[in-house]
């Protein structure tokens, strides 16, 4: 299965917006199946994006699953994607550059929007 950074996002975006205080079960995505929402949030655990991610197997099928909530590195990642702007630049600058969209070069494209932003407000707050 190839990883999907959008749905990486919205995964994210959910779980934040979802989780109180026990793990999410039924986390449910439109527009994707289970099974492929299920494996990406394995993988956000392995990438200590999530704190914990539980199949449920019967038959030899997955049947359901659960997730626990964002980590510190999951709601800074998260802060760097959140705005559906940057976001689109991201991907944008993505595509042109052919740059591999892992989790680093993406963090690292965010990072230089966010640099830019950021200076660009300090310079209209100090008229330099």
């Amino acid at each position: 299965m190839q990883r999907d950074m959008d749905l990486v996002r919205l995964i994210l975006l959910e779980i934040e917006k979802e989780y109180k205080s026990t793990a999410l079960y039924d986390l449910r995505i439109e527009g994707y199946d289970m099974e492929t929402v299920a494996y990406h949030c394995k993988i956000l655990h392995e990438a200590k994006l999530i704190s914990a991610y539980k199949g449920m197997y019967a038959d030899n099928a997955l049947q359901d699953f659960a997730v626990g909530s964002l980590t510190w590195e999951g709601h800074d990642y998260l802060d760097k994607v959140r705005d559906n702007s940057r976001w689109g630049k991201i991907k944008k600058v993505l595509k042109e550059k052919t740059l591999p969209p892992t989790i680093e070069v993406i963090k690292m494209l965010a990072d230089g929007l966010i640099s830019a932003a950021t200076a660009a407000a300090v310079s209209s707050i100090t008229g330099v």
